[in-house]
């Protein structure tokens, strides 16, 4: 691959870092709400960004689409902007009634991160970014340090998050990450998608799973939605979570989409939790031309399920790790 690098740029006024290997392969990520914003490979004698990311400074900051989004310390929705942890009823929008109330994606989707490391050697790149930006705030009385860090090496982009709780009681907290890919120009309908998930959630109009075991369906009673085996999209609409994923024998879950057409390929991988999918139907740009395969510790609304109540619970003085990527495994 040749020797790697690590700088800092900007994209207008908007700071960010550039990693980058001397076959060609070049990651981009934004400093505010520490973004991915492009992923170039060699494709076909050029180059192909994978990452369906911002295009430019304004987009940054506007965060249309929540493109890449880091969501800490909840992924997707909160029902009704309330919680209840340890006894105590939490209200993320007090004041705010009816339809306005909406509370999703975390707390840090437009905050500045600070660059606390940025190396590169023979062997990898990485950039590590970091906030403190999650205090005490309406409905949520706590306080997490917050380390971002990607890795661009020889089996692709890893992506290590590290949450640590530095208040002084219990959190709920947890993680997960917003991405958009694209494995050819055009539309979604023509590629071929696999999600290695023997159950899929059920969630209401409003995304938030149903309560209690009535979320859980195995894929066997979901035949539209099964995607365990590849097979192409087509005009199927997807805003759908899965879980019970399979690990792969090096520990890794894979969740793959494909061009048949050219047979380029890439999987996103994670270790652990669950995997949302998205074809972008509703989104006010770019309808249809990128998927969102969404790595997430639990899945939305998990503060308030009994049944993520250990998984979202980070003590005081704890730190809990999260690891995921993305290979290209075909070219």
């Amino acid at each position: 691959m040749g020797r790697y690098a690590a700088e800092r740029a900007t994209l207008g006024a908007q700071p960010i870092v550039v990693l980058q290997d001397g076959a060609g392969r070049r990651v981009r990520v934004a400093c505010h709400g520490a973004a991915l914003i492009g992923f170039e490979v060699p494709r076909a004698g050029g180059v192909f960004d994978i990452a369906a990311g911002y295009r430019d400074e304004a987009e940054i900051v506007a965060r249309p689409s929540s493109r890449f989004a880091i969501m800490v310390p909840f992924g997707g929705r909160i029902a009704d902007a309330r919680y209840t942890f340890d006894g105590q009823t939490q209200d993320l929008q007090p004041g705010v009634e009816g339809a306005a109330r909406a509370s999703r994606h975390g707390f840090v989707r437009g905050v500045d991160f600070e660059v606390a490391s940025l190396q590169a050697d023979e062997h990898s790149a990485h950039v590590a970014l970091t906030t403190s930006a999650i205090r005490p705030q309406p409905g949520y009385p706590h306080a997490i340090d917050l380390t971002v860090t990607y890795t661009l090496d020889t089996g692709g982009l890893t992506l290590e998050v590290c949450m640590r709780n530095v208040g002084d009681n219990a959190a709920p907290c947890f993680f997960g990450w917003h991405p958009y890919f694209r494995v050819t120009e055009g539309e979604v309908d023509s590629w071929v998608l696999q999600v290695p998930a023997e159950v899929l959630v059920r969630a209401d109009a409003n995304l938030i799973a149903l309560p209690g075991a009535s979320a859980y369906v195995p894929l066997d009673d979901a035949p539209a939605l099964d995607f365990r085996e590849p097979r192409v999209i087509g005009d199927t609409i997807l805003d759908q979570g899965y879980v019970d994923l399979d690990i792969e024998a090096d520990g890794r879950i894979r969740t793959r989409l494909h061009d048949p057409a050219s047979g380029f390929a890439i999987a996103v991988w994670q270790e652990r939790g669950m995997m949302h999918t998205f074809t972008a139907d509703t989104i006010s740009s770019g309808v249809r031309q990128s998927v969102a395969l969404e790595p997430m510790e639990c899945m939305a609304n998990a503060f308030n399920r009994p049944d993520c109540a250990e998984a979202i619970r980070l003590e005081p003085g704890a730190e809990r790790r999260f690891r995921c990527g993305v290979e290209v495994e075909t070219a």
